[in-house]
């Protein structure tokens, strides 16, 4: 009685943080692993289940994935893609409003390091709080502010030379 107990729980597990782990995943390892990224990460839960946080399971469940995807991810080559898809995704063509602004963030953010790129993803796209990502990337809460602040300086920094670049090839009228 007890195993069904524990697989129904389980099954609830994986229904309310399936969503967010694999956009977790496909954000870091891009989508032909993201698939293998989470079997991983919820096979890992599944094994660790009897002693996993249940009431912090999604920030648990992120930092497995993180430690999934840098295994996987050990080489320079790996890196590269993901900042090559960032640089993609901001050529792109789009009508929306802030095309420009948007283009530059992502141009900007491809331009940085994977830590400066988790820390501010983990709280931009994932929506987490720094005190949950702080759990993900395995640091206490202060440090991880430290971080998140550093990063968003570096981007801001970032932006505002992909700006300058851009005033400076634009022709004079």
């Amino acid at each position: 009685m007890a195993d069904l107990e524990a697989a129904e729980e389980f099954t609830a597990l994986y229904a309310d943080n399936h969503r967010r782990v694999y956009a977790y995943a496909v954000a870091r390892a891009g989508r032909p692993l993201a698939d293998e990224v989470v079997a991983e990460t919820f096979l890992v839960a599944w094994r660790s289940f009897a002693k996993m946080p249940r009431t912090a399971a999604l920030p648990w469940l992120l930092g497995v994935a993180r430690n999934v995807i840098r295994a996987r991810n050990r080489d320079e080559e790996r890196h590269r893609l993901v900042a090559g898809e960032l640089r993609d995704w901001a050529a792109e063509p789009d009508i929306a409003d802030g095309v420009a602004e948007r283009s530059a963030v992502l141009t900007a953010l491809a331009g940085l390091s994977e830590n400066d790129r988790e820390t501010l993803t983990l709280i931009a796209w994932d929506g987490l709080s720094p005190r949950a990502a702080a759990r993900v990337v395995n640091c206490s809460t202060p440090a991880f502010l430290v971080r998140l602040h550093r990063a968003r300086n570096r981007l801001a920094r970032a932006v505002a030379a992909a700006d300058e670049l851009t005033i400076a090839k634009e022709p004079s009228r």
